[in-house]
């Protein structure tokens, strides 16, 4: 037998630095994958409220267009009942150049003191 041809039938096994080294790598993927799939069902949540946020709005904003009536420049505060939640409105009209036309602002927020979630400016005329 020659050199060469007992050095290819030996058999050669994983040390235990290259084990080691090969699961390190395995529980880092794992981490980045598990943190990824936890940032995406977070960011599934907020997008679910906040799309509840711009049917509320929008929802308002009808009723508003509905009454056929000014309202406030005042910012006026409401709430409402909307997919299990409370969700706070408020609504205002702003001057515009023309007397005739107003703009009309509302924003919604799911916590009564917190930022709006949701806002949709729209015109109304007399």
């Amino acid at each position: 037998m020659t050199a060469r041809s007992a050095a290819a039938s030996k058999q050669y096994a994983m040390t235990l630095l290259e084990v080691m080294l090969a699961l390190v790598i395995l529980a880092t993927s794992g981490l980045a994958v598990m943190k990824a799939a936890s940032e995406a069902l977070n960011n599934q949540a907020y997008l679910q409220q906040k799309t509840f946020a711009l049917w509320v709005a929008s929802n308002r904003l009808a009723e508003l267009k509905l009454q056929k009536k000014w309202p406030s420049s005042n910012w006026q505060n409401d709430d409402q009942k909307f997919a299990g939640n409370t969700w706070y409105v408020r609504y205002q009209t702003v001057q515009t150049g023309d007397d005739n036309f107003k703009a009309l602002d509302v924003e919604v927020a799911a916590k009564k003191e917190g930022s709006a979630l949701a806002y949709i400016r729209t015109y109304i005329a007399k």
